[in-house]
């Protein structure tokens, strides 16, 4: 398996989340009940699984073999896609902390909650869309099978934790959990 359709499936449990996301902030700004403890969870999820797991093998292992490969970080499509995980993470914590504030009382950070969930869940879907239609297939043009080889087993050592268990079952489990409650 190519270490891009890797990353690619583990955008398909992302993209769950974020229409999970889209609908409790849109619930939200309509007033209808959900609670702040929704919006930490998902920037847990986030932080854990899109940013600690994911985009862990794309700037730890890819984004290199891309560079060694030839391609450019600063002024080239790596540095965009640094640029963007940079941005999503603003957004997260701003989300999360804004929630935080929600849960001691707050009301006025309903709002910023609403905006940086929304502003995200917008940002992650076209960043997706360029690493899967753009970014992806120049990383297999220019990446040599047997450094693939590499790529994919360091893949598999980040997707164990401390516990041996393998991580994507744990965070399908999550987002499942998050695309129920949005819905409630």
């Amino acid at each position: 398996m190519q270490s891009t359709q890797i990353l690619m499936d583990e955008h398909r449990i992302i993209e769950r989340v974020l229409a999970a996301l889209q609908v409790a902030a849109e619930r939200l700004s309509r007033g209808e009940a959900i609670q702040p403890v929704f919006f930490e969870n998902t920037a847990l999820f986030i932080k854990n699984f899109a940013d600690g797991c994911h985009h862990r093998k794309e700037e730890g292992i890819l984004f290199v073999a891309m560079q060694e490969a030839g391609i450019l970080v600063q002024g080239g499509p790596i540095g965009v896609m640094l640029a963007e995980h940079e941005q999503g993470r603003v957004f997260t914590r701003a989300m999360k902390d804004a929630a935080q504030k929600w849960e001691t009382g707050d009301l006025s950070a309903r709002a910023v909650i609403v905006q940086n969930a929304l502003d995200y869940v917008a940002l992650l879907r076209q960043h997706i869309n360029k690493e899967n239609n753009i970014l992806f297939l120049m990383a297999d043009r220019v990446i040599p099978s047997g450094r693939q080889e590499k790529i994919v087993a360091d893949f598999e050592q980040i997707d164990l934790d401390e516990t041996g268990e393998e991580i994507h079952k744990k965070f399908m489990e999550i987002a499942k959990k998050l695309e129920i409650e949005s819905q409630e």
